[in-house]
C-alpha cells in the first residue's frame, strides 16, 4: 500500500466581555492567633479497640465550646499527612484555635471534630522511613479502620447524629488524597468531603466518582484545594477537571502558596464554615475559576489555562502598564491583580487553534507564556482548544512520520525559498516505492511552516495511516 507523502509549500497567511474575578475568599489576619475573652473548646486524648489493626490505636477529639452531651453534633474527620500522626494538625495547624475564634463569630455550626492517626499499623508513629512500602499501605488500611472502628466508638462515646449528612472528612496531603478516596468511595457514609493539596495516593478521577449522576444527588459539598505553588497541583487538577466535564458541583480553589500549613490552616478555616449548613452552589464561583494549561503554553508557564467549558484566563505581569488588553479576534479588557499581574477570562472559545496577541498600552505584544506562531502576517501567541473527537490529531503509540524542512531555488522569485514536508513511517526503509504527493497550501497571514506547527499534518497523517484510512 502506498503513503501520501505531503509537501506543504505555503506561501504567507493569516486565522483567525470582560470578566474581571472579583477577590477569593480568604482567611482574615489573626485567624489563627489565640484570643483572649472568647469560650473555647477542648482538646481531648481517647483510646479505641482497633480490630482492623489489632492493637488499641489513639486518636484526639475537640469539641466545641458550650460542648453539651444533651446536645446532638455533626462530626468532622481531619486527617493528616504522610510525615505525621493525630498530632500533626494540632502542632501545626492551630486547628483548635481557628475554631475558636470562628465560633466566637458566629460563623460555624457546632461540631465535633476528630484528628486521628491515618497510618493504621502496630508501629504507627511517623518515624524512621515514612516512605517504607509497609508504612504507605497503613494509609489504605486506615479505610476499615476508620469505618469498622473509630467511627462506630466515636458514634458510641459522643452524642453525635448517626447518619450521612452528619458527617464530613476532610485531609491534607496524603490524608487529602485519603479523604477523597474514603469519603467519595463511601457516599453512604459521607456528604462532605474536602481534598488539601490531595498527594499521588489520590485515585484517578474515574475511580472517585465513576458515576457523576450519582454523585450529584449525593454530595453536599465536594472541595478541592491547592497552593498555586505545590508540586502535587496535578492531582487536585485533574480531579476538578472530570468534576467540571461531568457537572458535579464543587470547589476548587486554588490559593497563594506551596505544600505546607500556611495554606491548608486557610483551608480549613473556608471549608469549616461551609458545613453542616445549606448549600447554595451558586456561590461557588467566587472561590475562584481555574483550568489546565493550554498546550501551547511554553515550559512551566502556568497561563493561559483552559477551563472544561473552554473558556480561557490569561494573565500577565505589567506593574508599570496602564491598560491591558487581549486580542483575541475580540478584545477583552484585563483587570489589574496585586504586585502588578493583570488577568482576563475570556467566553467560551471555538474548538481548535487561535491566535493572539495582548494590548499593552496599545503595543501589540507576544505573550510570554505561550508559544509564538507565524499567523496574522507576524509572529502571534497561539493557544489550542481541544474538542470532542479531536483524537484525530493527538499523539499516539502508533508509527511516526517525519516532517522536514527542504530548500531550492525559485527562477521565478530568483531567490531561495524553503517548505516542509512530511514522510509517512519506514519512507527511509522503501528506498524503492514510489509516492503520491498531495500539495498542501495555507492561507493568508501565515507561511509555509503553519500546517506542520498549528495544524499538525504529521500526527493526522499518522493516525490516519494507523488505521488504514490513509493510502
Amino acid at each position: 500500500m502506498k503513503h501520501f507523502t505531503l509537501l506543504l509549500v505555503c506561501m504567507l497567511a493569516y486565522s483567525l466581555g470582560t470578566w474581571a474575578q472579583s477577590p477569593i475568599p480568604h482567611s482574615q489576619a489573626g485567624f489563627d492567633i489565640e484570643k483572649a475573652g472568647i469560650a473555647k473548646g477542648k482538646v481531648d486524648t481517647v483510646s479505641y479497640d482497633s480490630k482492623t489493626v489489632g492493637v488499641k490505636r489513639k486518636a484526639l477529639v475537640y469539641t466545641p465550646p458550650g460542648f453539651s452531651k444533651k446536645t446532638k453534633y455533626p462530626v468532622l474527620y481531619l486527617l493528616h499527612g504522610i510525615g505525621g500522626d493525630e498530632l500533626e494538625w494540632l502542632k501545626n495547624g492551630k486547628p483548635q484555635v481557628i475554631l475558636d475564634n470562628l465560633y466566637a463569630e458566629g460563623k460555624l455550626e457546632p461540631m465535633i471534630v476528630v484528628l486521628p492517626n491515618g497510618r493504621a499499623i502496630k508501629d504507627d508513629r511517623a518515624t524512621g522511613n515514612i516512605m517504607a512500602p509497609d508504612k504507605v499501605e497503613g494509609f489504605a488500611i486506615f479505610e476499615k479502620d476508620l469505618l469498622n472502628d473509630l467511627i462506630p466508638f466515636i458514634e458510641r462515646k459522643y452524642p453525635v447524629n448517626k447518619n450521612r449528612e452528619s458527617r464530613a472528612i476532610a485531609g491534607l496531603s496524603m490524608g487529602g488524597g485519603q479523604s477523597l478516596n474514603f469519603g467519595l468511595g463511601n457516599p453512604d457514609k459521607f456528604a462532605w468531603v474536602g481534598g488539601f493539596s490531595s498527594a499521588p495516593n489520590t485515585k484517578t478521577p474515574e475511580a472517585l466518582v465513576p458515576n457523576p449522576e450519582t454523585a450529584k444527588q449525593q454530595l453536599k459539598l465536594l472541595w478541592i484545594s491547592c497552593g498555586d505553588n505545590d508540586g502535587l497541583m496535578s492531582f487536585s487538577e485533574r480531579t476538578h477537571l472530570y468534576l467540571q466535564q461531568h457537572k458535579v458541583p464543587h470547589i476548587f480553589y486554588v490559593e497563594p502558596g506551596g505544600h505546607d500549613f500556611n495554606v491548608w490552616k486557610n483551608d480549613l478555616y473556608l471549608f469549616s464554615q461551609l458545613l453542616f449548613k445549606p448549600v447554595n452552589t451558586s456561590s461557588f464561583d467566587q472561590y475562584g475559576i481555574h483550568g489546565m494549561r493550554a498546550e501551547t503554553n511554553v515550559r512551566n508557564s502556568k497561563y493561559p489555562q483552559l477551563t472544561a467549558d473552554h473558556r480561557a484566563i490569561f494573565r500577565i505581569q505589567a506593574p508599570e502598564a496602564q491598560k491591558v488588553q487581549l486580542d483575541l479576534g475580540r478584545k477583552y479588557d484585563m483587570t489589574r491583580q496585586e504586585n502588578g499581574i493583570w488577568q482576563t477570562v475570556t467566553d467560551s472559545l471555538g474548538e481548535g487553534f487561535h491566535y493572539y496577541s495582548l494590548l499593552i498600552d496599545g503595543v501589540a505584544v507576544a505573550d510570554p507564556g505561550s508559544e509564538t506562531f507565524y499567523g496574522m502576517g507576524r509572529m502571534a501567541s497561539g493557544i489550542e482548544v481541544p474538542f470532542e473527537g479531536g483524537e484525530y490529531y493527538a499523539l499516539k503509540d502508533v508509527p511516526h512520520g517525519d516532517i522536514r524542512m527542504k530548500r531550492y531555488y525559485s527562477e521565478i522569485s530568483r531567490s531561495w525559498r524553503r517548505f516542509f514536508v512530511y514522510t509517512p513511517a519506514g519512507y527511509d526503509t522503501r528506498t524503492d516505492e514510489k509516492y503520491p504527493v498531495l500539495y498542501l497550501l495555507h492561507g493568508g497571514g501565515e507561511d509555509e511552516r503553519g500546517w506542520g506547527t498549528q495544524g499538525k499534518t504529521d500526527l493526522i497523517m499518522d493516525n490516519l495511516i494507523a488505521v488504514g484510512k490513509a493510502c
